[in-house]
């Protein structure tokens, strides 16, 4: 099955795209003419096996790659010659990019600090208590947005794994992004964790586009609006996951690894 054709989307409602994208690296494609369209307000998932360029493709989206050949676009906007802090002000947001979570201090006080930024302050950790506590009413909406309400004293290594991984989400959100980008985020998580943050992701894409590298397949199919299915740099498969998961190239790619959720 070729990737369904986006071409009648209408140009307001692609938010992210990558056209004819090529990262080589001594003459190793790890991504080899990959386009891609991220709709407004979906969650759209990169799958695929492992060495298919799905963590290359995440790095060029952001700018931690610059690609060999090709063209990203942010909302109609050429940002393919910008660095990621660029990039990541204008809202395109790979979570561990902003995020500033430090074991030794509070979700409160991590949540600050992270707001700082938004604030355009930078991290300055001198601030005094009460020039801080500005930050308090939006940290607090941060932490009911991620189900951290209860925990605002409580230091970041004394969290739960999946707690953890909230703050670091809630941190990630502080910047406001308009995308976010998401790095396999259920990685080295419990059942009931993977049940939470997967609650978590479908909660901020309300106002949010997400995109996502995932491993597990079960997250993926549950939560993706749409799903690029990419396999030796290339994009084998495009679709929601019914059509994905049957098709005869993508299960191939799958054998050993076990496609279906």
């Amino acid at each position: 099955m070729s990737p369904e054709p986006v071409s009648d989307v209408p140009a307001d409602d692609i938010v992210l795209s990558g056209t004819d994208l090529v990262k080589g690296f001594k003459g190793f494609y790890a991504v080899d003419g990959v386009s891609l369209q991220v709709r407004r307000g979906s969650i759209h998932a990169l799958i695929g096996p492992n060495g298919a360029g799905k963590t290359t493709l995440f790095n060029l989206l952001t700018k931690f790659l610059t690609p060999t050949s090709g063209q990203i676009r942010f909302d109609g906007r050429d940002i393919t010659g910008l660095k990621p802090a660029e990039v990541a002000r204008l809202g395109v947001v790979r979570s561990f990019q902003i995020s500033a979570v430090f074991d030794r201090l509070t979700v409160l006080q991590n949540l600050r600090v992270a707001l700082q930024r938004k604030a355009g302050d930078g991290f300055r950790f001198w601030e005094t208590e009460n020039r801080m506590r500005r930050f308090d009413d939006e940290a607090e909406a941060l932490m009911e947005e991620v189900g951290l309400e209860g925990f605002a004293h409580t230091p970041a290594a004394a969290l739960p794994y999946g707690r953890k991984r909230a703050l670091e989400l809630a941190s990630t959100l502080a910047v406001d992004p308009k995308v976010l980008l998401l790095d396999e985020p259920m990685a080295g998580m419990a059942h009931e964790d993977i049940d939470r943050i997967a609650d978590l992701i479908r909660h901020v894409a309300q106002s949010r586009t997400v995109l996502m590298v995932e491993h597990n397949l079960s997250v993926v199919a549950s939560l993706s609006d749409r799903i690029t299915v990419l396999a030796r740099g290339k994009v084998l498969a495009e679709g929601d996951y019914a059509s994905v998961s049957q098709d005869p190239q993508v299960v191939g790619a799958y054998m050993g690894e076990g496609l279906h959720a």
